[in-house]
Protein backbone atom coordinates (compact mmCIF):
# COMPACT_ATOMS: atom_id res chain seq x y z
CA UNK A 1 0.00 0.00 0.00
CA UNK A 2 1.59 3.16 -1.15
CA UNK A 3 -0.49 5.49 1.78
CA UNK A 4 -0.41 4.78 5.11
CA UNK A 5 -1.42 7.69 8.25
CA UNK A 6 -0.26 7.22 11.82
CA UNK A 7 -2.75 8.33 14.50
CA UNK A 8 -2.01 8.85 17.95
CA UNK A 9 -4.53 8.92 21.35
CA UNK A 10 -3.85 7.81 24.82
CA UNK A 11 -6.41 6.37 27.65
CA UNK A 12 -5.97 5.20 31.31
CA UNK A 13 -6.99 2.17 32.74
CA UNK A 14 -6.58 -0.22 34.69
CA UNK A 15 -6.25 -4.33 34.54
CA UNK A 16 -4.84 -7.44 36.07
CA UNK A 17 -3.23 -10.09 33.98
CA UNK A 18 -4.66 -13.73 35.10
CA UNK A 19 -2.65 -17.02 34.64
CA UNK A 20 0.28 -14.72 35.71
CA UNK A 21 2.71 -15.51 38.12
CA UNK A 22 4.24 -11.57 39.16
CA UNK A 23 3.20 -8.67 39.53
CA UNK A 24 1.02 -7.78 36.69
CA UNK A 25 -1.38 -11.01 38.10
CA UNK A 26 -2.30 -7.46 40.94
CA UNK A 27 -4.55 -4.98 40.31
CA UNK A 28 -2.41 -1.94 38.36
CA UNK A 29 -2.98 0.51 35.67
CA UNK A 30 -1.37 1.90 33.01
CA UNK A 31 -1.53 5.41 30.86
CA UNK A 32 -2.18 3.61 27.38
CA UNK A 33 -0.98 5.02 24.20
CA UNK A 34 -2.53 3.75 20.98
CA UNK A 35 -0.69 4.19 17.80
CA UNK A 36 -3.05 3.37 15.04
CA UNK A 37 -1.87 3.02 11.34
CA UNK A 38 -4.05 3.27 7.82
CA UNK A 39 -3.49 2.08 4.66
CA UNK A 40 -4.95 2.74 1.04
CA UNK A 41 -3.89 2.13 -2.37
CA UNK A 42 -4.64 5.58 -3.55
CA UNK A 43 -6.03 9.20 -2.19
CA UNK A 44 -9.48 10.99 -3.38
CA UNK A 45 -9.72 14.10 -4.95
CA UNK A 46 -8.81 16.56 -1.78
CA UNK A 47 -5.55 14.49 -2.06
CA UNK A 48 -6.30 12.36 1.16
CA UNK A 49 -6.28 8.68 1.86
CA UNK A 50 -8.33 9.64 4.95
CA UNK A 51 -8.99 12.76 6.54
CA UNK A 52 -6.75 12.92 9.83
CA UNK A 53 -10.10 14.37 11.70
CA UNK A 54 -11.79 11.80 10.86
CA UNK A 55 -9.38 9.19 11.83
CA UNK A 56 -8.78 10.46 15.50
CA UNK A 57 -12.76 10.46 15.47
CA UNK A 58 -12.72 7.06 15.06
CA UNK A 59 -10.14 5.91 17.27
CA UNK A 60 -10.85 8.16 20.20
CA UNK A 61 -14.83 6.31 19.79
CA UNK A 62 -12.70 3.00 20.22
CA UNK A 63 -11.15 3.53 23.01
CA UNK A 64 -14.10 5.87 24.63
CA UNK A 65 -15.50 2.76 27.00
CA UNK A 66 -11.79 1.98 27.66
CA UNK A 67 -11.00 5.44 29.60
CA UNK A 68 -10.64 5.33 33.67
CA UNK A 69 -12.31 1.73 33.20
CA UNK A 70 -11.50 -1.77 34.93
CA UNK A 71 -10.64 -3.61 31.82
CA UNK A 72 -11.66 -6.96 33.18
CA UNK A 73 -14.95 -5.95 33.86
CA UNK A 74 -15.28 -5.21 29.61
CA UNK A 75 -16.59 -7.58 27.25
CA UNK A 76 -14.36 -8.66 25.75
CA UNK A 77 -11.77 -8.68 28.91
CA UNK A 78 -14.46 -10.25 30.87
CA UNK A 79 -13.14 -13.58 29.53
CA UNK A 80 -10.16 -13.11 27.58
CA UNK A 81 -6.66 -12.15 29.48
CA UNK A 82 -6.50 -7.81 29.44
CA UNK A 83 -3.00 -8.33 27.65
CA UNK A 84 -1.78 -5.97 25.59
CA UNK A 85 -1.55 -8.37 22.92
CA UNK A 86 -5.07 -8.40 23.02
CA UNK A 87 -5.86 -4.94 23.76
CA UNK A 88 -4.45 -4.33 20.23
CA UNK A 89 -6.19 -7.07 18.47
CA UNK A 90 -9.57 -6.17 20.17
CA UNK A 91 -9.11 -2.17 19.34
CA UNK A 92 -8.17 -3.15 16.03
CA UNK A 93 -10.99 -4.93 15.14
CA UNK A 94 -13.19 -2.30 16.36
CA UNK A 95 -11.62 0.01 14.31
CA UNK A 96 -11.72 -2.32 11.44
CA UNK A 97 -15.76 -2.00 10.88
CA UNK A 98 -16.21 1.57 11.19
CA UNK A 99 -13.24 2.27 8.16
CA UNK A 100 -14.74 3.46 5.19
CA UNK A 101 -14.06 1.59 1.76
CA UNK A 102 -10.47 2.14 0.36
CA UNK A 103 -9.03 2.44 3.71
CA UNK A 104 -7.74 -0.67 5.54
CA UNK A 105 -6.21 -1.12 9.12
CA UNK A 106 -2.41 -1.70 8.89
CA UNK A 107 -2.02 -2.08 12.40
CA UNK A 108 -2.80 -1.03 16.18
CA UNK A 109 0.20 -0.86 18.71
CA UNK A 110 -0.53 -0.48 22.69
CA UNK A 111 2.06 1.00 24.59
CA UNK A 112 1.86 0.42 28.24
CA UNK A 113 4.87 2.29 29.13
CA UNK A 114 7.43 4.33 27.34
CA UNK A 115 9.12 1.00 27.03
CA UNK A 116 6.90 -1.95 26.23
CA UNK A 117 4.09 -2.47 23.24
CA UNK A 118 2.74 -4.67 21.39
CA UNK A 119 1.46 -4.73 17.84
CA UNK A 120 -1.18 -6.31 15.82
CA UNK A 121 -1.73 -6.38 12.22
CA UNK A 122 -3.96 -8.19 10.65
CA UNK A 123 -2.93 -9.28 7.49
CA UNK A 124 -0.11 -11.01 8.88
CA UNK A 125 -2.95 -13.77 10.32
CA UNK A 126 -4.11 -14.13 6.53
CA UNK A 127 -1.86 -16.66 5.11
Amino acid sequence: MPYELLIGDCFSAAHNLRQYKGKCEHLHGHNWRVDLRLAGEKVGDDGMLLDFVEAKRLLAEVIEDLDHAYLNEIPPFDTINPSSENLARVIAERVAERLPAGVRLASVTTWESDRCAATYRPDATAK
